[in-house]
């Protein structure tokens, strides 16, 4: 395997991992923003009051995103699957 396709299996790794992540993560972001003005507005200083709906979105966008999240990593899985008897001349 060279070196140059290492590096383009690398970048299909990290596009993958991206693209599962960023939904998880803006929708953390997002509620956590939320969360942080409404505890600036009330002066309410406690740390469960942010985990909790952290928690529920991102439950709730695992179920909504989950088929489509298995279905890029079973997707990118069975792509890396098919070029393994490419990659080991």
């Amino acid at each position: 395997m060279s070196a140059d396709t290492a590096i383009h299996l690398a970048q299909q790794a990290l596009d993958v991992t991206v693209r599962l992540s960023l939904p998880l993560l803006g929708v953390a972001l997002v509620v956590g923003l939320v969360v942080g003005v409404f505890q600036a507005a009330t002066q309410i200083q406690e740390m469960t009051l942010v985990m909790v709906p952290k928690l529920a979105a991102i439950a709730v966008v695992v179920v909504v995103a989950g088929p489509w999240m298995l279905d890029q990593i079973v997707g990118y899985t069975a792509e890396l699957y098919s070029e393994i008897p490419n990659l080991v001349r």
